[in-house]
């Protein structure tokens, strides 16, 4: 029964050992939640849907109580002239207003807010990779600085059960007392790196947590990243070189609504009510009115072509840095993957070090036992396999991160 519970509390250790590390994906889920910019953009294409909305009211009838009462009185013969004034008047009117507008026009301009949120739209996924990117170096800066440490951590247990034996031999005169304080000398250092990496690693974990808007201060192990290679797309079919289309749509949204400014306005209007200035019957005031009002522009000192050739200035200019685009992603990929075959290169070259640096220490290990040992070859064999392994570990960050900023293009 006792063999029982222990295994079960074993269990329970484990899980609660391994419940507390967070992935990549938690930490960018978080990222994107809490994302105050990605709201904002979600809100503003919201708000965009009522200006929608209230474009068709606006060119429904619009009814106004207009109540307008004056009094001019004359006190011999002192006062406003009466042919003006009619002496008193008094107006309680309804008014009702419609402009009318093409379906051209109406058409035109949702279009102009569909585009505005089409644009808001790339921007949150343009930002949205970003962040996801951003998130994820910083994982990666902090899963390599908890590697550092991790590692480091195991060197200094080698050191300490290598001290038992050393102690033991150096009392019994095998070894010289300077040589155990070489040694001592030297495990006292890696101890001091191991705090420093430790100090490295809660900044880095701090910053991640900052980044992702989690409020929380205390470094937990890290999940290794799964990241993987993306399968990208041309330049023309990513998300960034939307941004460029989207662009396009609107100027020649813009060119368009031009025109129908320039189109002959028509507006209707009508009132009913009282109105009457109390000269004669003033009972039989009540009454209505129907009117029109039409303006054709004929000339504005030519600012129509003035507004169409700050489009077409817009439109070079949007091109030119579409082009622009297109050239830099060419050459940031390829770039890119020439560092990532690079380091792969690295990584397997440094791969071959560290197993002669592991045999190195092995057999220095078996001469310490025996007392045949050099100290200074022993600790320079084991300061040999830390720079290997720190070269591999550092040479595997940087290969993350390569991959992260390859895959930062892979969005459509």
């Amino acid at each position: 029964m006792k063999r029982f519970i222990t295994i079960i509390c074993i269990l329970l250790v484990h899980l609660s050992v391994h419940s507390q590390e967070r992935s990549l994906d938690y930490y960018i889920l978080s990222g994107i939640q809490n994302s105050p910019l990605l709201k904002d953009l979600r809100n503003q294409q919201r708000a965009n849907l009522i200006d929608s909305m209230r474009i068709l009211a606006g060119y429904l009838p619009q009814v106004n109580a207009i109540s307008s009462n004056s009094y001019a009185p004359t006190l011999g013969g002192w006062g406003y002239d009466g042919a003006i004034t009619n002496g008193s008047n008094f107006s309680q009117l309804l008014t009702v207003s419609k402009q009318l507008v093409s379906k051209e026009n109406l058409k035109n301009q949702h279009e102009a807010i569909q585009l505005l949120n089409e644009s808001l739209k790339t921007s949150g996924k343009i930002n949205e990779q970003d962040l996801k990117k951003t998130i994820t170096a910083q994982y990666i800066s902090a899963y390599g600085s908890y590697q550092q440490y991790r590692f480091n951590n195991e060197v200094l247990a080698l050191f300490k059960k290598e001290q038992n034996i050393l102690k033991s031999l150096t009392e019994k005169g095998v070894y010289r007392q300077t040589d155990y304080l070489s040694f001592l000398v030297t495990m006292q250092q890696q101890e001091l790196l191991i705090s420093q990496l430790k100090i490295f690693f809660q900044n880095d974990f701090s910053s991640l947590n900052y980044l992702c808007g989690i409020n929380d201060t205390a470094a937990i192990p890290l999940k290794k990243p799964e990241i993987f290679l993306s399968v990208l797309p041309n330049a023309e079919n990513s998300v960034f070189y939307q941004q460029f289309l989207n662009d396009s749509l609107k100027l020649k949204n813009s060119d368009a609504m031009i025109e129908f400014r320039y189109k002959p306005k028509v507006n209707l209007y009508g009132d009913g009510g009282y109105l009457t200035s109390f000269s004669t019957a003033a009972y039989k005031n009540f009454g209505i009115s129907l009117g029109v009002t039409v303006v054709v522009p004929i000339y504005d000192g030519r600012q129509k072509k003035m507004q169409h050739d700050k489009i077409s200035i817009a439109e070079q200019s949007r091109q030119q840095y579409r082009d622009y685009f297109k050239t830099q992603f060419s050459q940031q990929i390829a770039q890119l993957f020439q560092q990532l075959h690079a380091t792969e290169q690295l990584t397997i070259q440094s791969a071959n070090q560290i197993r002669y640096a592991e045999t190195l220490i092995e057999a220095n290990q078996k001469l310490l036992e025996t007392g045949d040992a050099h100290m200074a070859d022993y600790i320079l064999a084991i300061g040999n396999y830390m720079n290997a392994k720190n070269t591999i570990t550092q040479n595997s960050i940087n290969q993350l991160q390569i991959i992260n900023q390859i895959n930062y293009w892979n969005r459509k």
